[in-house]
């Protein structure tokens, strides 16, 4: 018996609403493999018991009063690096901020209940990214530096226009793409990518990336063309797959089931990869937890396309990129500061 209680996941609550707190610590309570070990109202008294409870994931509201949360966030990172998740309101001002979180150092980021989104799916999410922080490798590295990469050289190659380029990611992934992205240059080809993010966060997600790359970064909308220069973003809690038309290559946006436990799956864009692009493409899969993308990837390494996992020492979670290695998907696993300058080198090929 005693080993079932070791292996539960200690979690501290971080939210200045009492009803909140209550809700979150019953509702989590039920799930046998964590334990609500404190709550606390705000970021100095979370901060007493970050130290005397030694929880292994601290889920913290980001809009608080005495001290918000990301100063809170940055704060941690430096003298206590840990699993964090955001919790965060569907506002245009909570999609930036929780943005800001992700690059302070959070792992996850979830949108608060609310009339669109249930306090049982809320829930269920929420002890998802729970056991996903709690396998998150976080230390002071995990915080991006911020480092402005002088612009990567163009491409000069003609052949390089009708290559696709596809990437999937999940926990952890805000701060790999953060890497990868603007390590492209203006003119690489049309990118594809799936993020597994709540819906309404893609958007500000997008646009912060549009401002760290030489590529043009934006959430997918329907129909949108897939050409050289251009990186599509899959709209969290959508669908996205590749089409083709002739020699053009464009997106379809499309609700569905979840597919691997997700929506938007890195397994649903990598199929429609493997049909539409074939071996004109080239793939990597990210940091994240469980197995999305890597049926996917297999079958576009069967179908010719040239595929790249991100190594185990450099994920914050080596759940994704691992399957798709034991898999038989990946044909080069590289650290993730190299995983740019891989795919462009496959696109040469």
């Amino acid at each position: 018996m005693a080993t079932a209680i070791q292996t539960k996941i200690k979690v501290l609550i971080v939210d200045d609403s009492a009803i909140v707190r209550k809700i979150l610590s019953q509702q989590l309570s039920k799930h046998r493999n964590i334990e609500i070990v404190g709550t606390a109202p705000d970021p100095f008294v979370a901060r007493d018991k970050i130290i005397s409870l030694k929880p292994d994931v601290l889920t913290l509201d980001v809009e608080m009063p005495r001290m918000d949360g990301i100063t809170f966030l940055r704060k941690l990172m430096k003298s206590h690096p840990m699993p964090v998740i955001i919790l965060s309101s569907l506002t245009p001002k909570g999609g930036k901020t929780a943005m800001d979180a992700l690059a302070a150092g959070a792992v996850e980021v979830i949108s608060k209940p609310g009339p669109a989104y249930s306090v049982g799916e809320a829930c269920e999410d929420l002890v998802e990214k729970i056991k996903a922080a709690s396998r998150a490798r976080v230390n002071k590295r995990t915080v991006p530096q911020q480092r402005k990469a002088s612009p990567p050289e163009r491409l000069h190659m003609a052949e390089t226009t009708n290559k696709i380029f596809a990437i999937g990611a999940s926990t952890g992934g805000v701060q790999a793409l953060s890497c990868v992205l603007p390590a492209l240059p203006a003119n690489a080809p049309g990118t594809v990518v799936v993020q597994h993010m709540p819906a309404n966060f893609t958007t500000s997600f997008a646009q912060r990336l549009n401002g760290e790359c030489t590529v043009n970064v934006k959430e997918a909308q329907h129909g949108d063309h897939v050409i050289p220069g251009r990186v599509l973003i899959a709209p969290g809690g959508l669908h996205m797959l590749l089409q083709r038309s002739g020699a053009n290559y464009y997106v379809t946006i499309k609700d569905g089931p979840s597919v691997c436990h997700q929506r938007p799956s890195v397994e649903v864009l990598f199929n429609s990869v493997a049909k539409y692009a074939g071996a004109n493409s080239v793939g990597a899969i990210l940091t994240g937890m469980g197995n999305d993308g890597a049926g996917g990837m297999l079958n576009m390494r069967k179908n010719g396309a040239y595929t790249i996992a991100q190594d185990e020492a450099s994920s914050i979670v080596f759940g994704m990129p691992k399957e798709a290695i034991d898999c038989g998907a990946a044909q080069k696993i590289v650290p993730l500061s190299h995983v740019a300058r891989a795919m462009i080198s496959a696109a040469h090929h």
